[in-house]
This record gives structure tokens, sequence and C-alpha cells, in this order.
């Protein structure tokens, strides 16, 4: 079945071939960072956290949402969902292999992440944290594999499975309660010490990455005619609308709360975001183009006509992406810093070397979903075909 993966024209290979590119340069970058330390990128003593964790925080939502196609067709049978909910598993198992990359090069040295393994600390909510990421990368890459190998052989999935599948809904959710409970047990840091936190996590993986989701799926029809139904899109959607709308909801929740009190801690760090500090504001523009295209973005998915236009609704989704991007993977993190415990304002801009990394290991991702999806294209046959998954997966939950 992996031979599937090297089958492809000419503009598969150019795209990996771009890909590949990419992890070289980051290849490159990285062993300059291996030589000369953390120093060559834009890290320092009140910084200590950057691009690389706000990138694994980020894909640690998109790694979890799998959970709101697997949840609905294996637990409730909706069969709507046959075609994408391997794409989710596909997507998840990508997410989770570059969540651990950001781990790694954050650590600066690659013994250091060993010793998470060799030296396990419980007390130590990272040691938490790649325990269970590398258990749901184990587990999505055993449901993909299993389930795909059944129906290359024509034969319904094992009965095994199903325990699997069924660890694999709670396990999602544990990711990245896990990752928030990274931030909000830290006194000191103001933007995230509230309870909240875990569950804005959760409302805005459920909308970023089903957002992606639904524009891997329309990418894939157009290159590949490879089709999951519109229906199954637009239901999709839906869900995108409702958890973009809680996670919303969430962050005016805590601004309340911040503006209100008056506390003077928790509201340096949203002057910090939007407004600026003591000349510092670079994150200002990132974060004000996270606000608009989040409201338009609602616009556009709260409105049943507009939803239902194929053309908006990747639209919609785009932007959900990209403003939760911005919220979670650029100022969420850095804005926890600034200003530190002690009323320092010190500025973070990543450097040349960081940004090519970061970029080789979304290539490193990009690489890994565009060849599961290859597999599963071709394992799925020709397009319009019967949708065996949707009969065959079925049984091992039930049984």
């Amino acid at each position: 079945m992996p031979d599937r993966a090297f089958g492809g024209g000419g503009r598969y290979w150019a795209w990996l071939g771009v890909l590949a590119t990419l992890i070289v340069a980051g290849a490159l970058a990285y062993q300059r960072q291996l030589a000369l330390g953390l120093g060559i990128t834009g890290l320092s003593r009140d910084v200590t956290w950057g691009l690389y964790i706000a990138q694994f925080t980020f894909l640690v939502g998109v790694a979890a949402s799998a959970v709101v196609v697997v949840l609905p067709y294996y637990l409730h049978d909706y069969r709507v969902f046959g075609r994408i909910t391997i794409l989710g598993e596909c997507l998840a198992v990508s997410a989770v292999a570059m969540c651990l990359l950001f781990v790694f090069v954050d650590m600066g040295q690659p013994a250091r992440a060993l010793n998470v393994l060799l030296y396990p600390t419980p007390s130590s909510i990272m040691f938490w944290d790649m325990l269970v990421l590398a258990g749901y990368l184990g587990l999505n890459a055993v449901i993909a594999r299993a389930t795909l190998a059944a129906e290359h052989r024509g034969v319904p999935p094992p009965r095994w499975l199903g325990p699997v599948i069924v660890l694999s809904i709670p396990w999602a959710v544990s990711i990245h309660t896990v990752t928030a409970f990274l931030y909000s047990g830290l006194p000191g840091r103001h933007l995230w010490l509230t309870a909240l936190l875990a569950p804005r996590f959760l409302a805005s993986a459920f909308a970023s990455g089903p957002a992606l989701l639904i524009l891997l799926a329309m990418l894939l029809r157009r290159l590949t005619g490879f089709d999951v139904g519109r229906e199954a899109l637009q239901k999709l959607g839906l869900i995108v609308a409702y958890t973009m709308t809680v996670n919303v909801f969430f962050v005016l929740v805590e601004l309340f709360t911040v503006f209100y009190s008056q506390a003077p801690e928790a509201i340096d760090h949203f002057e910090f975001l939007f407004l600026g500090l003591e000349g510092q504001a670079g994150l200002v523009p990132w974060m004000w183009a996270s606000v608009i295209l989040a409201v338009l973005s609602l616009g556009l998915l709260l409105t049943p006509r507009l939803r239902r236009d194929m053309r908006l609704l990747a639209a919609a989704c785009a932007m959900v992406f990209a403003s939760l991007w911005m919220d979670k993977g650029l100022g969420l993190i850095v804005g926890g810093f600034v200003p530190s415990p002690l009323g320092e304002v010190t500025g973070y801009v990543p450097t040349l070397p960081e940004v090519a990394i970061a970029l080789a290991i979304w290539a490193v991702g990009s690489l890994l979903a565009s060849v599961l999806f290859k597999v599963v294209v071709a394992v799925r046959g020709e397009p319009g075909g019967p949708d065996s998954h949707s009969r065959s997966v079925r049984a091992p939950v039930e049984a």
C-alpha cells in the first residue's frame, strides 16, 4: 500500500520538490542552531517561548480537531462523514508530527528532548504533554493504517479497531487540555492565568482544524476528483460556525473580566497586544487583522445563504484559519511573556533562521499529509465510486 504514494504526475512531484527544498533550507538553519544555540533566535531572558512553541500550540488544536469528524462518524454512524473522516485522521497524524518537531527544536539540543523520556518527571506538565501527544500520534496512525489496509484487501476492518477508535476520542480532547495546562498553571503570567484557557483552546481547535480540513478536501476534489460530498462540507462548515462563535464568546468574556476588574497586570498584556506598550507594537497589526478576519468569517458562516455558497464557505474557512493562527500562533504565547512579572517590556521578532526552521517543519507536515492523502485517494478508487469505507468500518465499533 505505501507504494501508492509514489505514483503521481509532474504536478505532484513538483509540489514534493518545493517541500523538500524548504526542508533542506530549514535543516541547514537547524544545523546552525545546533552549533550556536538558541541565541540565533529572537528569544531572550524575558521571552523564552516564541515562534516554535506558538506553532506547537496552534497545531495541537489542529490535531485535536479530528474528533469533530471521528465522533459523529464512528459513534453515531453519521455516514455523511464517511469519506472525510479518514482525511481528518491523516491530518491529525501530520499535525502531531509537526507538534513534536516544534518541541524538539525549541529544546535547543536533541539530548534535552530525550531527557524528558529518560528521566521522567510526573510533576511536569511538559512530560504529560509529550506523553499524550505521542499516544495520540500512535492511535491515529494505527486507525488510519488499519482501515486503509482493510479497504485495500476488500475486507472489514479488524474487530480490535473499535476500542482503539473509541479511545482516540477522549484522547483528542486531552491533548489540547494538557497543552492549556502548560500555560494556565503559571501564576506569574496573567494573560494565561484563567480557567477559561482550556475551553478556549478546545473551541478554537474545533474551528481551525475543521476549517483547514474543508479547504484541503476542496483542494483534493479540484486536483484529483476525490469528492467527500457537498453535504459533509456543509455540515462541517456549520460546526466551524458554532465553534468559532463559542471561541469569540470566550474571548469577550475574558475581556470583560479583565477590563471590568481593572486588574493592571492583566490589562497590560492586552494593551501590548492591541495598542502596543513602551514602543513595542509589532504584534498590533496582526492582532487587529485577527479580529477583523474573525468578524468577517462569522458574518459569512452564520448566514445560511452565504454559507451554502461553496466559494464563500472556502473564503470563510480561510479567514477562520488565518485569524486563529494569528491569535494562537503569534499573539497568545508572546503576549503572555510581555510585560514580564517585573513589568519589563521586551520585544520579540523571530529571526530568519527561526522562520526557516518553522517553515521546514510545516513543510514536513505538508509532505506527510500529501503522501497520506495520495494513498487515501489511490485506495478509495475512482471518484464517485461507492463509499465502502462507511459500510465496512461500522462493524468493529458495534462489536
